[in-house]
Formats: C-alpha cells, sequence, structure tokens
C-alpha cells in the first residue's frame, strides 16, 4: 500500500512514498524536492555470511542520464561505470550509515540510490542520503538512525543550507553534513554529527562550528518524517545472532594476550608492531588449542580486538603517551624536500613519521583539460590531482588494478584542499595535473598527499597564494575522558572514535572530512579538535617552508610555455581557415600547440620562445586589422581599368586607384602592377562600410614593414 509522507526543511519540501516501487526490495523508497527524484533501496540477505567479522555493506548511487534528458556518450549509448560524483556520493552515504549496523551483524546487505529525475536545482545527493536512511528505518534490518544529510554554504556572510548549484558559486563554504538523532535522557533527543565532508574559501574554524551547528539543526524536519514512517508501516527488525562467548573464555584470551599486546603496543615502528602482534595472536591460538579440541579464532580475533582497543586507550589516558612515544598533540617528524625528479615539471617528498607521500607535478594546455560529463552538464576540469596507493605502501602483495572508491575520495579531498590557493587560469593558462603516490602509509597518507601537493605546486613554479598543509585529528572518549589526538597513526584510526581530516592555510580551513564512530561528540570536542588541529597545521606549514619558502621563480624548462592572446570572436575562423588549413600551416612551420577557444582566446604552447614567438606573429597577421596610414606589403588581386585590388592582410583587400599608383600620370594599371605582384602601398582611408582606400605613390621610398610572416 502506498504512503506519501512530506517534510520541508532548509525552504525545501520533500515527499517520501513508500509502498510505490520496488516492491521486493526489504525498503524501498521515492523521495522527490522539486523535480529531482531518485529511488533507494535497501536490501540485506537472510542469511548470515560465516567466517567474517565485518559487515559486508556495498552502497551504490546511480545517476540515470535519461534523468536529464540526455542519452550517454559512447558506443555503447548506455551508461557505464561510475563517474567521479557518483563513486564520491555512494562513499558519502556509505561513510554515513556503516558505523550504524549493530556490531555482529554480518549478512551481505546493499543499498541502491538511483536518480531518476534531475532538475539542476535540488541537489540529488541531500535526497540519496534521506533516501537511503528512510528505506533502512522502515525494513526490518537492524540499523540505528535515523540519519539525514544537508550541504551548507555561507553567502555574503550568513550561513544557508540547500541552496542550488547556482547559488552556491557564490559561496564561501560548501559543507555535506549528516546528522544523527540520539534520545536523550527525560524525553526528547539531540542531533548528532556523523560524517562531514567539504571544502571552502580559508575561513575561520569559528565559522565551520557555526556551519554545523546551523546544518545539524536544520535536519530535524527529516528526522521526525522518518519517525514518523517508522511508526505508521515500520517492520520489525530481523533478529541475528552475534559471536557468542563467555567471560571465563574472555578472561583465559586476556590472560594470554594482554602482556603481549602491551608490549607490542610500545614498539614505535609499524612493522615490527605488527609483526610482533601477530606472533602474540599465533602463540594464544597455540595456548588455547593445546586445552580444547576446537577453538573459534573469529571468536579470538573478536576479544583480541577488544583488548587491543584497551591497551591503546589505557596507554593515552593512563601515561598521556601514544604507540610511538607521542603526547596527544605531538606531531611524528617531518622532512620536506623538493626537486628529486629532475625531468619532471616539479616534485616534491613529504615524509611524516612512516607515512610518506611523492607528489609529481605536470604542466599541459587547454587541450589536457577533462572533460566530466554528468546529468547536471559538462565540467571541463583544468586541476586534477590523481592518488595512488601501491600495496608496497603497507607491506602488501597483491594486484596492480586502477583506482578504487578510496583513492577516488582520497584524491578529490586533496584537490579540494588544493584548489582555493592556485592562481586562475587567466594568470597561469596552464591545466595542472599532481599525481600522488603513495610509498609507505601508516596513518593519514591523504593528508601527506596536500602536504607533497603543496611542495610539488611550488617546485614546479605554479604561483600558489599560500602554503596548504592537512592533518588528520583522531579521539577516543570513555565516559567523560575525552583525549584527543594530533596527526593519528594507522592503529589509532582503527581503534579510535574519530577520524577529522582537516586541510588549510595559515589564514584558515580549505578542505575537511570527518567519520564518527560514537552516538555523541560535544561541540567543545570538534572545537578543541579544530585549534589543536590548527597548530598542528601551522607546524607543518613551517616545515614546508623550511623546504621552499616560494613558489620559484619561473616553471621548469621542461613545461611547455604558453602564451595567451584574445582576438575578435569573428577572427576565428581566419585563424584556422578553411578546413583547418591555416592552424595546420602555423603548427606544421612552427611546432607549436595552439588551442582556440570561442570566446577569441588563443593559447600557444611550446617549448621552443622562438617557435612560440613566430607562431604568435602569424596569429596577429592572421587577424589583424588594416590602420589608416600604415604600411603594409600586400599582393595584387585583380586588376581593373581604374586600378587593382590588393590583398595587404589574409582575407582583406583594397584598391589602389590609377591615380595613386605612381607620381608621374598612368595611362594603363598593367604598365605598373600586374597580378600575383607583391606591392607596397599605405592605407589612406577606411569608409564607413569598411572599404580601403590604398596608395602605392604614397609609400614610395619607405622601407618594407614586417606586417607578417612572408
Amino acid at each position: 500500500m502506498t504512503e506519501i509522507f512530506r517534510t520541508q526543511f532548509s525552504g525545501k519540501e520533500f515527499s517520501i512514498r513508500t509502498g510505490y516501487l520496488a516492491g521486493q526490495a526489504d525498503g524501498s523508497v521515492l523521495v522527490q524536492c522539486g523535480e529531482t527524484i531518485v529511488l533507494v533501496t535497501a536490501v540485506s540477505s537472510k542469511q548470515r555470511r560465516e567466517g567474517i567479522d565485518f559487515l559486508p555493506l556495498t552502497v551504490d548511487y546511480q545517476e540515470m542520464t535519461f534523468a536529464a534528458g540526455k542519452i550517454p556518450g559512447g558506443f555503447f549509448k548506455r551508461e557505464g561505470r561510475p563517474n567521479e560524483r557518483e563513486i564520491l556520493i555512494s562513499r558519502l552515504i556509505d561513510r554515513s550509515i556503516r558505523p550504524l549496523f549493530p556490531k555482529g551483524y554480518s549478512n551481505e546487505t546493499q543499498v541502491v540510490a538511483t536518480v531518476l529525475s534531475a532538475d539542476n536545482e535540488n541537489d540529488p545527493d541531500v535526497t540519496a542520503m534521506l533516501g537511503a536512511s528512510f528505506a533502512l528505518q522502515i525494513s526490518d534490518i537492524p540499523f540505528k538512525g535515523p540519519i539525514a544529510g544537508v550541504r551548507v554554504g555561507r553567502i555574503g556572510g550568513q550561513i544557508v543550507c540547500n541552496r542550488s548549484a547556482k547559488e552556491m558559486e557564490q559561496s564561501d563554504l560548501d559543507l555535506f553534513f549528516v546528522g544523527r538523532k540520539i534520545p536523550v535522557d527525560g524525553g526528547g533527543y539531540e542531533v548528532n554529527l556523523v560524517m562531514l565532508e567539504g571544502g571552502a574559501s580559508e575561513v575561520d574554524e569559528d565559522v565551520v562550528l557555526e556551519a554545523i551547528r546551523t546544518g545539524l539543526e536544520a535536519v530535524r524536519p527529516a528526522l521526525d518524517v522518518q519517525d514518523e514512517a517508522v511508526q505508521k508501516i515500520g517492520k520489525a527488525k530481523r533478529s541475528y545472532t552475534t559471536i557468542q562467548y563467555d567471560e571465563e573464555f574472555r578472561k583465559k584470551v586476556a590472560e594470554l594476550a594482554l602482556p603481549g599486546l602491551r608490549h607490542g603496543y610500545s614498539l614505535a615502528g609499524k612493522a615490527e608492531r605488527h609483526l610482533y602482534i601477530d606472533e602474540v595472536k599465533e602463540n594464544v591460538m597455540k595456548a588455547l588449542a593445546s586445552e580444547a579440541e576446537e577453538v573459534n579464532e573469529l571468536a579470538v580475533d573478536g576479544i583480541l580486538e577488544e583488548l587491543t582497543r584497551s591497551v591503546l586507550r589505557e596507554k593515552i589516558f593512563n601515561e598521556n603517551r601514544r604507540i610511538d612515544g607521542r603526547k596527544p598533540d605531538q606531531i611524528r617528524t617531518i622532512s620536506c624536500e623538493t626537486g628529486i625528479l629532475p625531468r619532471t615539471h616539479g616534485s616534491g617528498l613529504f615524509t611524516r613519521g612512516e607515512t610518506q607521500a611523492l607528489a609529481v607535478l605536470t604542466l599541459g594546455t587547454s587541450s589536457d583539460e577533462q572533460r566530466m560529463d554528468y546529468i547536471s552538464g559538462e565540467e571541463m576540469r583544468w586541476f586534477l590531482l590523481h592518488y595512488n596507493f601501491p600495496p608496497f605502501s603497507v607491506g602488501e602483495v597483491r594486484g596492480l588494478r586502477g583506482p578504487g572508491r578510496r583513492e577516488i575520495g582520497h584524491g578529490a579531498l586533496a584537490r579540494r584542499a588544493l584548489l582555493p590557493v592556485l592562481p586562475s587560469q587567466e594568470d597561469f593558462p596552464y591545466t595542472i595535473r599532481i599525481v600522488s603516490e603513495i610509498l609507505s602509509s601508516n596513518g593519514s597518507s591523504s593528508m601527506a598527499t596536500v602536504c607533497g601537493g603543496t611542495l610539488a605546486l611550488m617546485d614546479g613554479g605554479v604561483p600558489v597564494r599560500d602554503i596548504v598543509a592537512g592533518i588528520a585529528m583522531g579521539l577516543l572518549k570513555e565516559g567523560d575522558k575525552v583525549a584527543v589526538l594530533s596527526d593519528i597513526l594507522g592503529d589509532e584510526d582503527h581503534a579510535g572514535d574519530m577520524d577529522f581530516k582537516i586541510c588549510g592555510t595559515v589564514k584558515g580551513v580549505t578542505a575537511m572530512q570527518m567519520d564518527i564512530k560514537i552516538d555523541r561528540v560535544s561541540e567543545n570536542v570538534l572545537r578543541q579538535a579544530l585549534v589543536q588541529a590548527k597548530e598542528g597545521r601551522i607546524f607543518i606549514i613551517g616545515k614546508i617552508r623550511e623546504a621552499i619558502a616560494a613558489p620559484r621563480p619561473d616553471i621548469s624548462v621542461y613545461a611547455p610555455r604558453i602564451t595567451t592572446l584574445k582576438v575578435k570572436p569573428d577572427k576565428i575562423r581566419d585563424v584556422i581557415g578553411t578546413g583547418g588549413k591555416n592552424i595546420r600551416q602555423i603548427i606544421s612551420e612552427t611546432g607549436v600547440t595552439i588551442d582556440v577557444q570561442d570566446d577569441g582566446t588563443v593559447t600557444i604552447a611550446s617549448n621552443d620562445m622562438e617557435a612560440a614567438a613566430r607562431a604568435v606573429a602569424m596569429v596577429k597577421w592572421l587577424t589583424e586589422e588594416a590602420e589608416v596610414g600604415k604600411l603594409y606589403m600586400g599582393t595584387v588581386k585583380r586588376v581593373v581599368d581604374f586600378g587593382a585590388f590588393v590583398e595587404i592582410l589574409p582575407g582583406t583587400e583594397g584598391l589602389v586607384h590609377i591615380s595613386q599608383l605612381a607620381k608621374e600620370r598612368v595611362n594603363k594599371v598593367t604598365d605598373i602592377l600586374n597580378e600575383g605582384e607583391k606591392v607596397l602601398v599605405k592605407v589612406l582611408e577606411i569608409d564607413k562600410q569598411g572599404k580601403i582606400r590604398l596608395s602605392r605613390k604614397e609609400a614610395l621610398g619607405h622601407n618594407v614593414p614586417q606586417n607578417g610572416p612572408r
């Protein structure tokens, strides 16, 4: 039976229809905002997947091109692999819902959000996030919701929510928040932050906190309507079994493992520590096997996981000391190097503890821009950042394949962090590509990419406005005890309660990403994390500045030199020529790369400055307009009784009257000029109709001008 639920938040009306489409799914909703419609389904297998202790969750967000009245490009003319936007929104939903499934639930689960209609006014990601939570809430799948997402900006100094993409172009803040409903004692509820991602134009940390407060308050109606739906049509949640072990077994494992775990987590080196911990587990299994016929290895893994968390936490809370001996706000040893790859256009090696990123810069022309085709329209991307995470970076052996969702997400975060400090295309007309190769990883490789990217940009002579650095913050919370950790290790991320990545300059924040694993994180804790992150960020920026204080004064000798000039749009055809004849001739004679835009912008790129100068001269000659009083070396095109028509510029002719051929009287034009001859002439007049009057007589005795490549 179809039910329709409605709610309004942040000035937008949402309708959620249930029991209408996809009736075989465990949960299915059709969410509409304006003319944007997203179908979201949730399905979980009825059988538990044996032999695992994690949730096998898949989240797929897909934008159907028919939603915008388009036919897919390419040979097959159908939707193919997800584009970057689809991957990033899939990650947003995944990261928001994954921590809210109960521990021990390991049934195969899939959430699919399909955009069926898009009006380019209302964000499908906000609609899809609401639909994902709604579908899970009304289904029988165990889920600790509800949640809802909201996009927050700041336009004209005012914090705003759920504005259109066009309006957000004026915003200096673009953050996507997900809030969760948490009941409080005595009735009512509070909205707590679950996930955060976005960018900003060097905004202050106080602005971020204000945006968080506004965004979380804004989603209340979207949470309330889900409770209303659950009460009316919600299914009873299915039962599930978790790995069971009695307290005696837990104590036995703890007795065997704790001494080794405590020693293992006093070893600073990741490889050494993990090798020792593996030995501890192996010894525990051997000891248990000697006392029993069969040992549940999954149960032992679960207990060891809990013990590991407790060992790491007690070390920090009781000793104020972390795995590698640092204090909570202390940052690992940092090393910054530039120019280590001589033939690249720029390179930077950033090492922080056991995390190391090699960032490499390549400069190209506008023809190297990436064309991004979305249902909302095309985007030509002139700044590319690609993040690679090879298996050797964590001491593993696996096949090298294309980038996964994690690589796409980390690259997008680093790109967002660096974008606000890049020069405009008018000032620096290059396509910029950074490739970050993670050579070693022990936490915060995406933030190392930001720092390495800054080094590479400055080494390559890109005139960035400021230095950007990134840092990952962690959190441990036990009752009233709270520890905010700066520059977290991989183990601290795994055992911690929050992963908060913050990037920015000395002035302010440029990008953020946060995932929270616990129910409540207070504003005071968030404020402490932001303040501590700023202190760490400024420290890292100081280390970068020691390696390279400012962008190099010039780009690499191996990078193309780009010259940009403007011609009138109606002169573009003269540059290109019939069938591309002129532009091919320029490329053939000079070897440059040339690109012509519809607005008349002509970009010429070459490593040879003389060749570039010659190409510029050829373009100017092709697009030059005649000037009164100027001399031109022209070609006689036609001879008539009263004079000769002379081409002084490509496609531009003027008349030399018979009276202007010579100082003496001329009886016959062909006595002086014939078709095909070169002749020096002077422009006497250009009338209102554009007709040009020339004189050979007035040009006599003057030097031949360089009015074009002859």
